[in-house]
């Protein structure tokens, strides 16, 4: 280059806008994390893998998880449910064949507001809720929840007559886990004094939308149901997956060496797309082994709380007839979903005759109010709103209208 050339050049530079020099290979490492995020993750090591999971809570959740990526480096360490929740109770139901002591969540409304009472998916916790449930009073502050673990799943415990803990196969029939619904929200009301139920919106995730739709349909809770929301299920696309459930099961991991591990799991696999909630519900889904001395050296003691394998037999009984039940029971109804794909012949019938709300978030998982907890919430509370019977001003009679003329 010539001495005019360089001066040139130098006179050119010297009017360009100055920035920061790009780092020694950044653009390798561009290149090397391009479509990972931020932050890059080494891997973990293979798990064990058996059939049991926490995370099928129904066939649909299959197709949330095909994808492993990386999670950010933040911390995954577990969070207490006491951030989200106001109390924890277990409430003992005592049954001629058994006695159950329902372990629930709970958030007290103030006077006159209404009750959320939730309902989770097999293999999952009342603490799959617990973002949602931070999220909805926070959209609605006079409202509290109740978020119920099933029997088999959390700390619910059920004892036989003679006080021997049950262990699993648990009872896991629709009727039976309709019933301890419907008596845990009694139980609370005693609990907590209420000369009456507040009015009440059932909201159920996964094989909790059967239980509430049931609940509604034989109508345990009276009249102070206002309506039920079902979170990703439906029946046509459940059963058609029914079929592949043992499969899917199998790819799950059979233990994990931490807590932590497992919640990573659990956001690298995409099972979780948040990883707040995850740090919340993860670790009530796992328990150390029951034997820790067969295992005192064991790399891996945190295995599954509950086996879903074993609850096959219930597979079909959960949702079998779940679309003509939805449809036919009293109240609001409140179908959520992460894709329209999942919606069969009867619920398309029911959504062009309005008979139902329907919502859809497609960049959700199947675990939508963990996935997105503050816009399920406002679905919710609009939902709750339209509903609200104390929010309704009725004309008044003709009777009093000439009394007052008179």
């Amino acid at each position: 280059m010539s001495d005019l050339q360089r001066s040139f050049a130098r006179a050119k530079l010297a009017g360009l806008p100055l920035e920061a020099a790009l780092p020694p290979n950044a653009l390798l490492e561009e290149d090397e994390h391009e479509g990972e995020g931020e932050d890059h993750l080494q891997p973990l090591p293979e798990p064990e893998q058996d059939e049991d999971s926490s995370s099928a809570s129904s066939a649909s959740s299959a197709a949330s998880t095909g994808t492993i990526r990386p999670n950010s480096k933040k911390a995954l360490d577990p969070l207490s449910w006491t951030e989200y929740f106001a109390q924890e109770y277990y409430l003992e139901n005592i049954r001629p064949e058994e006695t159950i002591i329902h372990h629930v969540y709970v958030t007290p409304p103030a006077p006159k507001g209404p009750l959320f009472v939730l309902h989770h998916g097999a293999g999952s916790s009342g603490l799959s809720f617990a973002l949602f449930a931070a999220e909805l009073h926070k959209a609605l502050p006079k409202s509290g929840v109740l978020s119920l673990e099933a029997r088999g799943h959390g700390e619910t415990v059920v004892k036989t007559p003679d006080g021997q803990i049950k262990g699993e196969p648990h009872d896991l029939s629709l009727n039976l886990l309709s019933s301890d619904l419907a008596d845990a929200v009694k139980l609370l009301q005693t609990k907590l004094e209420w000369p009456q139920l507040p009015d009440i919106v059932l909201v159920g995730h996964s094989l909790g939308g059967p239980i509430v739709t049931d609940v509604a349909l034989k109508g345990t809770l009276g009249s102070s149901v206002l309506g039920y929301a079902v979170l990703d299920v439906v029946e046509g696309s459940a059963m058609d997956a029914l079929q592949k459930m043992n499969s899917y099961l199998a790819t799950r991991p059979k233990s994990f060496p931490s807590l932590t591990s497992g919640i990573e799991w659990h956001t690298r696999s995409r099972t979780l797309r948040n990883s707040t909630s995850a740090r919340v519900s993860v670790p009530s889904l796992l328990s150390r082994r029951p034997d820790p001395g067969a295992f005192a050296h064991d790399p891996q003691p945190w295995v599954w709380r509950t086996d879903l394998s074993a609850t096959e037999f219930y597979w079909e009984n959960w949702f079998t007839g779940l679309s003509k039940k939805f449809l036919e029971a009293k109240g609001g109804k409140l179908l959520i979903l992460a894709g329209t794909d999942r919606l069969d012949k009867e619920l398309m019938i029911g959504q062009m005759q309005g008979k139902y709300q329907l919502q859809v978030f497609p960049e959700a998982g199947h675990f939508i109010q963990e996935d997105q907890p503050e816009k399920t919430a406002m679905v919710i509370v609009d939902f709750y709103r339209r509903n609200d019977r104390s929010a309704l001003v009725l004309p008044p009679k003709v009777g009093e209208l000439l009394k007052q003329k008179s």
